[in-house]
């Protein structure tokens, strides 16, 4: 006999959340989020204040569960050119995926514009812990400029996962030199 684990109204608007602004977008409505979820209006506003912290707070649940899909253990014991090399192969796999739309905390700072949404700031704070891994690891690598570098890779990370995100490009064989590129122009080690 299996046991079902019912969600609770609170974690079901927070999946239905997660699964329908990655797929259709931040503009889906609040019927649509809760007849996805199973849960009424009035429940939705009585856990959350606003759709803006629904979405809010379904990003920064998942915040955990991207980064260790992305980002290798700490004190794996590669060297700090194999750690950032690490993320790239993983966007790379990810980009494969059918489902794959690119990477959900860009898409949503890219369609709110309004930095001072919930969801944004979620958004920010998320790609800037990634920006701020880059340049941890720049440093390490001994590279002389490592807040250059770690904006250089930001920006293939957030293009190679935009691009492959609608479509427009295979990221297979195209990442991995385009960062081993920058790294040795940088000196990294």
């Amino acid at each position: 006999m299996t046991t079902e684990v019912r969600l609770s109204p609170r974690e079901r608007l927070l999946e239905a959340a997660a699964t329908l602004t990655y797929r259709d977008g931040v503009g889906i409505g609040v019927e649509a989020l809760c007849k996805a979820a199973g849960v009424s209006k009035r429940s939705m506003y009585q856990l959350f204040e606003s759709k803006g912290e629904l979405l809010a707070a379904s990003l920064e649940e998942r915040s955990s569960a991207f980064v260790a899909r992305l980002l290798p253990a700490a004190g794996d014991g590669r060297s700090p050119r194999e750690r950032i090399l690490h993320v790239f192969e993983q966007v790379e796999l990810q980009a494969g995926a059918p489902e794959f739309r690119g990477c959900q905390y860009l898409a949503v700072q890219i369609e709110l514009k309004d930095q001072s949404h919930p969801a944004s700031r979620v958004a920010h704070r998320v790609k800037a812990n990634l920006m701020a891994f880059f340049r941890a690891e720049a440093e390490q690598g001994g590279v002389s400029d490592p807040d250059l570098l770690a904006r250089q890779l930001s920006l293939v990370f957030d293009g190679a996962s935009a691009r492959a995100g609608i479509g427009a490009d295979n990221l297979t064989g195209l990442v991995a030199p385009t960062v081993v590129t920058l790294l040795d122009a940088a000196g990294m080690r």
